[in-house]
């Protein structure tokens, strides 16, 4: 039994490196069933995200350049390429490892909980790829428990260290109902993107998407059952929402100080939270005078996400101790299980050796012998059996010097040099 973790990651390899090691999900199946048949592996699963490329193995003895070998052929890598920027965890190392990502430990956003998902995905495949075996399924199974024990006990994962997500936090701070709210949100880019999927998340009655083409805001729109329009349509659309968030590449602020007083009139002074995450700003800095807006700036938003990250950072040595406890305790309980083989083994060849001399001893008895002497004989038989294999085994150690393993027989058997009842000269 050998646990083995290798890969690449966002602080080992480039975008570009990670793009070229990273798999398909049509390629899983393949490759797993691959990767098994060519190298010592016996069972295997893998993780792919943009941030990561990571292989977690099984094997009878550890043959971790064997699988590194088949990464970089497979990938139609320079194997001294993928050497230079990969990392390998065995046994221990590989169980400590797959938890703390699994944790969100390891991940480029500290404790985001994503990772968790993509952890059970990669498990569910190799399944259906008929990878996963006892040995691998446990560890699974471990890093899971591990990862949710982390997110009940810390606070590793609370507090928003997204600007996306802190800006939908700062909505909630101000609208007690975010179920009752409308958002337009103006642009359609990645920031807005994760703006959308938190609000609609959070419940948010209507999203509307603006941008300078409509298709480009229809695409993301469809994805949240969101409304597209057009920037040219926003002063009609702020009349009805209390919540903006802006984040385009203009050069040019898209919204002034008139437009939003125009609609604070139409809404009777009713307040609109406002959010510019652009630079240069997308909103007008006038607008934060007027007396109904709460108006941010990424700037604002950065001081929460780190203050965020610092409390984060603070639950990450909590949740670093319990991955270290789930790794020892996981481990132990293996150790046991390999013990449990052994024992049931010994037991197995234990019973049969009494079986045949109980048989001997019945045959002796039907015989008319003696039943003193045939017990005395089934004793002596046993004994002489039970201590055969190991007796030839001690001399042969003994023989080749192997005092470590005598001294080990000695704890196996509890003997005790000085409780041995001597013979009075």
């Amino acid at each position: 039994m050998a646990f083995l973790a290798l890969g690449i990651n966002h602080k080992t390899a480039s975008v570009d490196v990670r793009e070229r090691v990273a798999f398909t999900p049509e390629q899983l199946v393949e490759a797993l069933q691959q990767l098994c048949r060519l190298t010592a592996s016996r069972e295997a699963a893998i993780l792919s995200t943009c941030n990561r490329s990571e292989l977690y193995i099984e094997q009878d003895h550890l043959a971790a350049d064997s699988v590194l070998r088949w990464l970089a052929d497979y990938h139609k890598l320079s194997l001294d390429e993928l050497r230079a920027c990969a990392y390998i965890h065995e046994d221990d190392g590989a169980v400590r490892h797959m938890m703390r990502v699994a944790s969100g430990l390891d991940s480029l956003v500290l404790g985001e909980p994503q990772i968790l998902g993509q952890m059970k995905s990669a498990y569910a495949v190799a399944r259906e790829a008929g990878t996963i075996g006892p040995l691998l399924g446990r560890l699974f199974q471990a890093t899971f428990s591990a990862a949710k024990q982390v997110r009940t006990d810390t606070a590793i994962g609370e507090n928003p260290v997204s600007v996306a997500f802190a800006a939908v936090s700062l909505a909630k701070q101000i609208f007690s109902d975010l179920g009752r709210s409308q958002a337009l949100l103006i642009g359609a880019g990645e920031t807005i993107t994760l703006v959308a999927r938190h609000l609609h998340e959070q419940g948010v009655r209507r999203i509307v998407v603006a941008n300078r083409t409509l298709e480009r805001a229809s695409t993301l729109a469809e994805q949240f059952g969101a409304h597209a329009v057009l920037l040219s349509d926003i002063p009609q659309e702020l009349v009805n929402s209390d919540i903006v968030i802006s984040s385009t590449a203009s050069q040019l602020p898209i919204l002034g100080k008139g437009a939003v007083e125009s609609a604070l009139k139409q809404r009777r002074h009713k307040p609109i939270f406002m959010v510019d995450i652009a630079v240069p700003r997308d909103i007008e800095a006038q607008v934060g005078e007027l007396d109904d807006v709460y108006l941010y700036t990424v700037d604002d938003l950065h001081d929460v996400v780190a203050e965020n990250l610092k409390s984060r950072q603070g639950a990450a040595q909590a949740a670093e101790e319990l991955v270290t406890v789930g790794a020892e305790d996981f481990m132990l309980r293996l150790r046991e299980l390999a013990a449990v083989d052994v024992l049931k083994a010994y037991r197995q060849q234990s019973e049969r050796l009494r079986d045949e001399e109980l048989q001997k001893a019945q045959r002796l008895l039907a015989n008319g012998s003696n039943a003193e002497e045939v017990l005395a004989q089934l004793a002596r038989g046993l004994t002489n059996k039970l201590l055969h294999a190991p007796s030839v085994q001690l001399k042969k150690l003994s023989a080749e010097g192997r005092l470590d393993a005598l001294a080990m027989a000695q704890e196996l058997f509890a003997l005790n040099e000085g409780s041995t009842d001597k013979t009075p000269q």
